[in-house]
């Protein structure tokens, strides 16, 4: 009998994932279904197990807060999520005791541990150091004061190794305030579950990545939006105005923390830059016709915010490294996605001999993985090393009849529909059309890799401008390119990596390479690119080695198959919806043959 395992993760960037035997069968994002970017309540991807199985022997939950602060259903109280899981038959209804379902565990307690768990199990070490960097994580109740208080993780080092061992060795949590900080070097590790203790640092800071949201916030986006701050970061530089985001706090030898005079914390919800203080720095928006990003004081601040927080990660991990003994580092949790500072890192552990994995899916998403592996290696106690995580192409499974394909496109009112092959769509590119691509499963995370992908001319020197204006981003957002693994070395420096098939890395393009692919070179001389494998994903890497053969570069602009402000599309409905509210006029189904096109003249 098949052992049917699925995880949720609640919150923000919601998702499910669903093993089988301790193997992925599928694991996707609620906003992928909802259309509504970073969506929680991951109801319909929870419909989606039915695709796989009617029945689970085990449901793991994540988050944040406990899962009895999740709301309930009507009539019974019971919360929604064992509730509708209940309700669909995935799992038996507890008749004489609707609050507990013992298929049900819920690991909302462990936030960061199950990013650690994502990692380690997706890494390939059979042992490593895990560093956490995140916004929020569990809320902890503390007695702080002869009163009690909230407080949130916000970086959290664990030592773990197979099956399933995770010992905290570091946390700092950070709450409203103002407290004075304080360390504890021996505080039990009951909470975690563990035996022992961990070195604890309290204090009122906002943490590395809040202090982050409140920059983003201050250039005029939301909170959760940082992958903004991270481009507009090269558009800026050092300012004296601005003083140190992170300072030394008094008595606290482990860890530096944020400066209140810079960033207040506004727990739970984030952060924001202090606005008293920096008067001087908030001049009027309406010189740049209200576009922030035009002032340079916001520039400056993302210059900081990056220059700094990648500072504090470097610090963090060369810590984890020596109270752990490990030399296998695993960075995870929302910043792990700064692939500006993932870079960077690089160059500074050159030659400290330490192994960086960056799990690819740090986001909340990822710790529906983290909680399924974990719940898995618990039960099972298998102690059999996963390899490294191959690909992200693990959203469900589509296949579509001919007629199904043909409903659709005359739905959204599509000019034709034709025969073509990879030469055809990449005629098209290269002749400066944008072409949108869908086969195959849909990619986990926020990175399309080739399934969800847009694609453009990379040689093109009005390429960025006309896509942004096309995919209504802003002026100063990069593109990404997708390059033929072989290639790889010559035009970009990996510093010391193989690949880079996950865009985790914005990379230093080489000498004369910038002039050649100017579309998808940032203003720093940097992109963020995915090298490709026939193995890893065959249809994309023959039409980039179609655009390689027809141009003599091997390298295809690549950028999230979305408009602005939305999550990438799932569906053959999405994606021709998409192609209907916009400019894009050509979607390559590769798996079919077949080019539909929609025009909006």
């Amino acid at each position: 009998m098949t052992q049917w395992i699925a995880a949720i993760a609640r919150g923000h960037n919601s998702g499910v994932c669903l093993l089988a035997d301790g193997e992925l069968v599928f694991a996707t994002e609620e906003e992928r279904f909802s259309r509504k970017k970073y969506d929680g309540g991951p109801y319909a991807s929870i419909v989606k197990i039915l695709d796989y199985t009617d029945k689970l022997d085990h449901l793991v939950i994540a988050h944040t807060q406990p899962l009895s602060d999740a709301g309930q259903v009507d009539f019974t109280g019971e919360n929604v999520y064992t509730g509708l899981a209940s309700k669909l038959g995935l799992i038996e209804r507890n008749v004489e005791n609707l609050w507990e379902h013992p298929q049900v565990t819920d690991y909302s307690h462990v936030h960061h541990k199950l990013h650690a768990a994502c990692g380690l199990y997706r890494s390939g070490f059979e042992s490593a150091v895990a560093v956490i960097v995140d916004g929020a994580g569990t809320f902890i109740p503390m007695r702080i004061g002869g009163q009690e208080e909230m407080t949130w993780e916000l970086e959290t080092i664990f030592k773990c190794s197979y099956p399933d061992n995770f010992k905290t060795l570091y946390k700092h949590q950070g709450g409203r305030g103002p407290w004075p900080g304080v360390e504890i070097p021996d505080f039990p590790a009951k909470r975690e579950k563990e035996e022992g203790t961990y070195h604890l640092t309290l204090d009122d800071s906002a943490g590395i990545v809040k202090a982050y949201e409140a920059v983003t916030q201050y250039c005029g986006w939301q909170p959760i939006e940082a992958g903004k701050t991270m481009g507009l970061f090269p558009y800026g530089k050092p300012n004296d105005n601005i003083p140190e985001i992170y300072t030394d706090y008094d008595g606290m030898s482990f860890w530096k923390t944020t400066n209140r005079d810079v960033i207040v914390p506004t727990y739970p919800n984030g952060a924001m830059v202090n606005q008293g203080r920096f008067k001087e720095l908030y001049t009027n928006p309406e010189e740049q016709n209200g576009d922030l990003t035009k002032l340079q004081s916001r520039r400056d601040m993302a210059y900081a915010i990056q220059t700094e927080s990648q500072e504090m990660v470097l610090d963090l991990i060369l810590k984890a490294v020596e109270i752990s003994g490990e030399k296998n580092v695993i960075l995870s949790g929302g910043y792990g996605l700064n692939c500006v500072a993932n870079y960077w890192l690089l160059q500074e552990l050159e030659h400290e001999d330490i192994n960086l994995f960056v799990e690819p899916v740090s986001n909340d998403a990822g710790t529906a993985l983290g909680a399924a592996y974990l719940h898995y290696h618990n039960l099972s106690k298998d102690a059999t090393v996963r390899p490294h995580v191959h690909d992200l192409y693990t959203g469900p499974e589509y296949q579509y009849e001919n007629d199904e394909i043909l409903a659709v496109a005359e739905k959204y009112n599509a000019t034709r529909v034709f025969e073509a092959n990879h030469k055809d769509a990449v005629e098209l590119i290269t002749n400066k059309n944008i072409v949108a691509l869908f086969q195959g499963k849909s990619e986990a995370g926020p990175r399309a890799l080739g399934n969800r992908s847009i694609l453009y001319d990379a040689r093109d020197p009005e390429g960025k401008d006309h896509v942004n204006h096309v995919k209504r981003r802003e002026y100063f957002r990069p593109f990404a390119g997708s390059i033929l693994k072989e290639h790889v070395h010559d035009w970009f420096d990996l510093r010391g990596m193989d690949e880079t098939p996950f865009m985790m890395y914005a990379v230093n393009c080489k000498e004369g390479i910038q002039e050649r692919i100017p579309a998808i070179i940032h203003v720093d001389g940097t992109c963020r690119i995915q090298t490709v494998t026939s193995d890893q994903n065959k249809n994309y890497y023959d039409i980039i080695h179609e655009y390689y053969n027809q141009t003599d570069c091997p390298i295809i602009f690549n950028t999230s198959f979305n408009l602005g402000g939305e999550p990438l599309v799932e569906t053959l409905d999405d994606a021709l919806r998409t192609l209907a509210n916009s400019l894009i006029e050509y979607l390559y189904l590769p798996e079919y043959g077949l080019i539909i096109e929609v025009r909006n003249d």
